[in-house]
């Protein structure tokens, strides 16, 4: 008896155990009903709300978006209230008889919305029409005849006197008014070609397919100069690629392309070149000849012949912003920055009378605004200081005032959330958006009003239109609704924080958790990953909470996390990646650990990991390098080996010239500590990130004897897109059932 009660004991275990790990399609369909088009604006409303300024500069129009209505609403400057933009039923109704079909008021699909002396254009279907707002009359626009299309391989002086074109790889320029041509350069050849410029994907068909021909040139405001390169591919080495996925051929199409790896010196040369339109010929300068990862760019001033130069030193350590007189062949430099860890921060903006260099730099250890005066050449720190600055929005000369978003200023915010500030020239910094959240700005024409949608990830969006000047809010356009899903047992992705690896800085993550979570079960955790220097990872607004929902659906906790080494926060912070970046992923295993100390339902003897491009990179170094914590992967379009990979992305963060750093960063050399199951997955024709690493990486893996699964999508570039990229989502979420879930994959579901 006693044997038969342990022997039922065990069964039932068995069973709870077999049924907890089961998978259903009901778990599949929810995961699909959490995909961005299942969910956005038919399940969730407003998460960000997008308004479209009138050409006019009267007002905007915007749509708010609720369970069972859409509606089109508009703002008049004039007197600054919400109204709906017509009378959405009349307009079905005319809507309906003129497309000869059902329209259905409360869901309208127009586009291209201008309002003007009560009459409403705007298109839909392919067509366009006029609606008289008074009658509800529609009228047909006739469709308009195809304009002559303008000649992008020729250019036109400002005073219109001159058109430079190019004719055998030479420039030329032919007066309007005679007809007079006149040959500027002479030694243009294939290979060697003036007023080009390179072009990141240019791609060659055959065995001597011809790169697309490109045209180029910057004329002076006077029109007396042309400044211009040549682009020099005569010693520059391509990359290859086979396109098997074409319907017609039944054999692979030959397709290359140029573009230099870390360490290479066959790349393609861009030199810069200035033409005087009155004396014909060319000026010298000493500007350097640059690859095509670090060319040189021009910005001429409003005196006749100067201008200012900008480009790196290749290896990033070095910028320079130069003053170029052509009259005098004489060149100062005004900004020179000089870092250990690399420049990629540095971005100026010349003011309109070209007086002043408005530029953003890290050299006090934080991404900072400068002003730099081009008379008397001194600079000085605008902002003041301890935090990071996102961009510039834009600069108001008149009033000697910078607009810009900035995060990590206001205490008590978290320090991804950004917020928009100005500064005046005096140095003088007064926030416009004081909510401690994340804000997404959008600026009307003239400047003198905004939209802010403002959020985080637990709390919902709020759309508001604001007064530039002061921030202060107008009007209030939308909110967020999730209550729908909140019915389903749905919760927003969870926030977090620890200290890093340094053992003082606060790091950040969210987390997120199926919508039938159960916090008595134990679920795997996955590393949605991306670790690359020059972004994050940290979900700041509200409008993201659907990113690692489907995920999280089939059974699993998805985790994003920020770790020491990536960008938005102090240079010290960035600077743990610098020459290092196969360490990046140590603050992850960090957080998971943590994680699972907190939450008993998180099992850290079950981690996963996914990531696209440099995600992919991260993907393989997880399973290469932290083999007994990360047991299973999928890395996609991965660059696993940073010697195979386009020159400048691991030149900045990895160094230059190439050194032992690049073989000990390798998946490929690491390829023999693979202990989990890892699938790998590349777009057949990715001219971004060149399917050759992920080859290689393989064959390390069969080299070394180590399990592991392959796809290839033959007709797939960087980013996979329609059927192959709805194959790849059904690979990837199997892969992590089948072998983090441990149970049974459905493959048979609809992803639509």
């Amino acid at each position: 008896m006693k044997h038969f009660l342990r022997a039922l004991v065990l069964f039932l275990i068995s069973s709870v155990t077999i049924t907890a790990q089961e998978i259903t399609k009901e778990d599949y369909k929810r995961a699909v009903n959490f995909g961005y088009s299942k969910l956005i604006n038919k399940q969730v409303f407003n998460l960000q709300t997008n308004v479209n300024w009138f050409k006019d500069g009267s007002g905007f129009w915007f749509i708010d978006y609720s369970k069972n209505n859409k509606t089109y609403n508009t703002v008049s400057f004039k007197n600054k209230k919400v109204v709906e933009f017509f009378n959405h039923k009349k307009l079905a109704k005319s809507l309906s008889e003129a497309l000869n079909k059902e329209v259905k008021a409360t869901n309208l699909s127009l586009s291209n919305i201008e309002k003007l002396d009560g009459i409403l254009t705007f298109s839909v279907d392919n067509k366009t029409f006029n609606l008289n707002l008074k009658d509800y009359q529609l009228k047909e626009k006739p469709t308009k005849t195809a304009q002559e299309k303008p000649n992008n391989f020729e250019s036109r002086s400002p005073d219109n006197k001159w058109i430079a074109f190019v004719k055998e790889y030479n420039l030329f320029i032919k007066s309007t008014e005679t007809n007079q041509v006149f040959q500027l350069s002479k030694n243009g050849k294939k290979g060697y070609e003036y007023a080009s410029w390179y072009g990141w994907s240019d791609m060659m068909e055959g065995e001597n397919g011809e790169r697309p021909k490109h045209f180029s040139v910057k004329w002076s405001k006077d029109s007396k100069w042309i400044a211009t390169n040549i682009v020099d591919t005569r010693n520059a080495e391509k990359m290859y690629l086979l396109n098997w996925a074409i319907d017609s051929l039944y054999k692979p199409k030959l397709l290359s392309y140029y573009r230099g790896s870390p360490g290479d010196t066959t790349m393609v040369k861009s030199i810069p070149v200035f033409f005087n339109i009155d004396t014909k010929n060319e000026v010298k300068t000493n500007l350097p000849t640059q690859t095509h990862i670090n060319t040189v760019s021009v910005n001429w001033t409003n005196k006749s012949g100067e201008f200012i130069a900008n480009y790196k030193e290749r290896g990033f350590l070095n910028e320079y912003v130069k003053l170029i007189d052509l009259n005098t062949n004489s060149e100062e430099v005004l900004i020179h920055e000089k870092d250990s860890i690399g420049i990629d921060a540095f971005e100026f903006r010349l003011t309109e009378n070209k007086e002043k260099i408005i530029y953003l730099s890290e050299k006090s250890g934080w991404k900072q605004l400068y002003l730099f005066d081009v008379k008397t050449k001194k600079s000085k720190l605008l902002t003041s200081d301890g935090y990071y600055i996102n961009n510039i929005e834009f600069i108001d000369e008149k009033k000697e005032v910078v607009y810009f978003l900035a995060s990590g200023k206001e205490e008590g915010n978290n320090p991804y959330h950004q917020q928009l500030y100005k500064v005046t020239f005096k140095g003088k910094e007064t926030l416009l958006t004081p909510e401690n959240t994340h804000h997404i700005v959008h600026f009307s024409k003239d400047k003198k009003y905004f939209a802010d949608n403002f959020s985080t990830i637990e709390k919902p969006t709020k759309t508001v239109l604001r007064e530039t000047i002061s921030g202060k809010i107008i009007t209030e356009l939308t909110n967020a609704d999730v209550s729908e899903i909140t019915k389903t047992g749905w919760t927003a992705p969870k926030p977090f924080s620890l200290i890093a690896k340094d053992d003082k800085t606060t790091i950040y993550g969210a987390f997120w958790r199926p919508s039938n979570f159960d916090a008595s079960k134990k679920y795997p955790i996955i590393d949605a990953t991306y670790t690359g220097p020059h972004t994050q990872r940290f979900p700041k607004s509200f409008n993201l909470i659907y990113t690692e929902q489907s995920l999280a659906e089939l059974g699993f906790i998805v985790v994003r996390i920020d770790g020491l080494g990536t960008a938005a926060r102090s240079k010290e912070f960035k600077a743990h990646s610098y020459l290092n970046m196969q360490n990046n992923l140590e603050d992850h295993v960090l957080a998971i650990k943590y994680l699972a100390e907190k939450y008993a339902f998180i099992d850290v003897n079950k981690v996963g990991i996914y990531g696209h491009s440099a995600g992919g990179y991260d993907t393989g170094r997880a399973m290469v390098g932290f083999p007994d914590f990360y047991k299973v992967g999928v890395a996609s379009s991965g660059d696993h080996d940073f010697r195979m990979e386009k020159a400048w992305w691991p030149e900045m963060y990895m160094g230059w010239p190439v050194d032992e750093r690049y073989h000990k960063a390798s998946n490929i050399t690491n390829a023999k500590n693979l202990k989990g199951k890892l699938l790998l997955v590349h777009g057949g024709i990715d001219e971004n990130v060149n399917p050759s690493a992920t080859f290689k990486f393989a064959e390390a893996l069969i080299k070394a004897d180590k399990e592991f699964d392959l796809l290839i999508i033959p007709s797939q570039k960087h980013g996979y897109s329609g059927d192959s990229y709805k194959y790849f989502t059904k690979k990837r979420w199997n892969y992590f059932v089948e072998h983090l879930l441990e149970t049974k994959p459905i493959w048979n579901f609809n992803l639509e």
